[in-house]
């Protein structure tokens, strides 16, 4: 994800990658091989080198960097490898997890990188994160008990709690 907020922005290193996402460099140059020997992700060397995505982050979906980091998706391992249990055939619930199994692959395939980065980005908004926190939600309830012709769009809330108003105070941005 940090490669795809990146795109179109030069290299980035596995120390800046690991300090953005707060997880192991170790743990992260391990996913690196596994991603750059799957060609999702190409490394450059030099003073300014570092890693970047192979496509735009809109023609890479999850369920491949999902697969490629896991193998064969599905919950259960009788459904990807039926041989595996000598039950499958009996088994009620066998037909459940696949079920489950494809519909959740199809979720997977139809959101890309590009997706999640356009979600992660609503979902951080500085306004946003006020109202999560809960300031601000009295303003917006305030505005739930006025006269319909003198309601605040929600919009118009989240502004005025970004920028200080009184419900505000508690908003750390």
């Amino acid at each position: 994800m940090e490669l795809a907020k990146h795109h179109g922005g030069g290299p980035m290193s596995l120390k800046e990658l690991a300090a953005r996402q707060q997880i192991p460099l170790k743990y992260l140059e391990q996913i690196a091989i596994i991603l750059k020997h799957a060609k999702l992700i190409k490394s450059t060397r030099g003073p300014l080198g570092g890693y970047l995505l192979t496509r735009p982050p809109d023609k890479i979906d999850l369920l491949e960097v999902v697969e490629t980091l896991e193998g064969p998706f599905s919950f259960v391992g009788c459904v990807k490898d039926p041989s595996s249990c000598e039950r499958v055939e009996t088994c009620a619930f066998n037909e459940l997890w696949s079920t489950i199994s494809s519909e959740a692959s199809r979720i997977l395939r139809s959101v890309t990188l590009a997706d999640m980065v356009r979600m992660d980005s609503e979902k951080n908004r500085p306004d946003r994160r006020c109202l999560a926190n809960g300031a601000g939600s009295r303003s917006l309830a305030a505005d739930s008990r006025r006269p319909s012709g003198q309601r605040r769009s929600r919009r118009q809330s989240a502004a005025s709690v970004a920028k200080g108003s009184k419900s505000s105070r508690t908003c750390q941005l």
